[in-house]
């Protein structure tokens, strides 16, 4: 009798496990992995780090000198004053550099952001419907990836003025093909599926299937595209910026600050390339290997590793 009792309390036990592990949604189970990862919970703080640098640079409360004046400490090399020396006009280089962040988040967000939505939007009703409109959204993505994605940016920035809301737009405008491609693909798999299905026998329209049934579905898919189009945009502003078709003069960026390097490394004067590289490197590796872990977490194939 005490046997059979142990191995019912076992079974009960593990039908209760059974039960929480499918009970678990799958952005909790993705958290909880996350969460036990050394590299995941790293680069999750160094990211939070840069976020919250940008949002106090942005409310001038750190940094407030970045855009001081004072040619008398012109070129000023490193001091426990200026940590990364001044510039040509005497500014602080660190500070400038602190500042640079909030230009690359904005941009990363945004840039990142309309570009999601865009690829998004099309990408579903594409391969939702299917025919003719999916063959034009195809026509259309297709249309725009002829054409190399640096010159449509640069193309736009020329054309709209060196600005940080033209940078955000001309990211997002040009960067939505290849989540556009994925989102469509997803689509069309799981627009057949029973949920779907059901769903539609219990009235629900086109666009309640499509934006809430399958795109809480697809919606990983989607985050991992963002935390890539991110970075993608933060390198798109810096290499507008050095081409100087990135923001308006006197904005702190890390491309600008890059850009006057040229010029300053002939001088010995290397701490402005140094600091908007190491804080460039830093927010780069950061997110991509967030990213990183991120997929792997939300990969249904690795669950049980």
């Amino acid at each position: 009798m005490k046997v059979a009792s142990i191995s019912s309390t076992a079974i009960d036990t593990k039908s209760k496990q059974d039960e929480l592990e499918k009970g678990t949604s799958l952005w909790a189970d993705a958290a909880s992995r996350m969460k036990k990862k050394p590299v995941a919970v790293v680069s999750f703080w160094f990211v939070a780090f840069y976020l919250g640098l940008a949002l106090l640079c942005a409310l001038d409360l750190i940094f407030t000198s970045y855009s001081v004046v004072n040619n008398d400490i012109a070129y000023q090399a490193p001091t426990w004053a200026h940590w990364f020396g001044t510039d040509v006009f005497g500014r602080d280089v660190l500070a400038r550099a602190a500042h640079g962040t909030v230009t690359s988040l904005t941009v990363g967000f945004f840039g990142a952001g309309i570009a999601m939505f865009i690829g998004t939007f099309f990408g579903a009703i594409g391969g939702y419907f299917g025919g003719k409109i999916d063959d034009l959204v195809v026509w259309l993505y297709t249309t725009v990836d002829t054409i190399p994605g640096i010159l449509l940016v640069v193309s736009f920035s020329f054309v709209m003025g060196p600005s940080l809301k033209t940078v955000c737009l001309a990211i997002g405008l040009t960067a939505w093909v290849g989540h556009c491609r994925i989102i469509r693909g997803e689509y069309i798999k799981h627009r057949d599926q029973d949920y779907v299905q059901g769903a539609a026998a219990l009235g629900a329209g086109h666009i309640r299937r499509i934006f809430l049934h399958i795109l809480p579905n697809v919606f990983h898919l989607i985050l991992i595209n963002f935390s890539l189009g991110f970075v993608g945009a933060i390198k798109s502003e810096v290499i507008l910026s050095f081409l100087g078709l990135g923001v308006e003069p006197g904005t702190p960026s890390w491309g600008v600050m890059i850009n006057d390097a040229k010029q300053e490394l002939f001088r010995g004067v290397w701490w402005g390339l140094a600091a908007a590289t190491i804080f460039m490197f830093f927010l780069v590796l950061a997110v991509n290997l967030f990213n990183s872990e991120l997929r792997d977490a939300l990969d249904p194939k690795l669950k049980n590793k």
